[in-house]
């Protein structure tokens, strides 16, 4: 090894990372063909916001509401931006919002309607109770709830 240089030592290192690289088994990527048409009662009915956690209601010129579409979308106002989305069901009343824009109104009660959209954000569960609607967090806290639109 005397007589090799600093170049030669990191061309060596360089070639055993190639091919240490090419000679791995490449994974085949698999497209699990997954359904995106939401049901359940929670799915194609409006909601209006009843509480935030669990006792206190909120004074707002226009009341927050949101729908969640079969096709996965979740669209609304939180009492003074209207947003849209994407939203996931799953299992043991799972839920998940995701990719949540809205626009950018400045409103009198902004804090308020951050709150709401706070509550999409962090939600984890849901129950459903007659026409309630009830979030919960990762926590088991209750984050807020919602009635039934008629």
């Amino acid at each position: 090894m005397k007589g090799l240089t600093r170049n030669a030592l990191v061309g060596m290192g360089l070639a055993l990372l190639v091919s240490a690289c090419s000679s791995a088994p490449q994974q085949e990527r698999v497209d699990v063909p997954q359904s995106t048409e939401l049901s359940g009662p929670i799915v194609d009915q409006r909601w209006n916001l009843l509480l935030v956690g669990t006792d206190e209601r909120l004074s707002m010129q226009e009341t927050p509401f949101f729908r969640i579409e079969r096709d996965g979308k979740v669209s609304g106002s939180d009492g003074c931006n209207r947003f849209t989305g994407s939203v996931s069901l799953g299992e043991s009343q799972r839920i998940e919002f995701s990719e949540l824009a809205s626009t950018r109104m400045a409103c009198p009660n902004m804090e308020d309607a951050k709150r709401v959209t706070d509550m999409l954000d962090t939600a984890y569960r849901y129950l459903i109770d007659h026409d309630r609607l009830v979030f919960f967090g990762p926590d088991s806290r209750v984050l807020g709830g919602w009635r039934e639109a008629n």
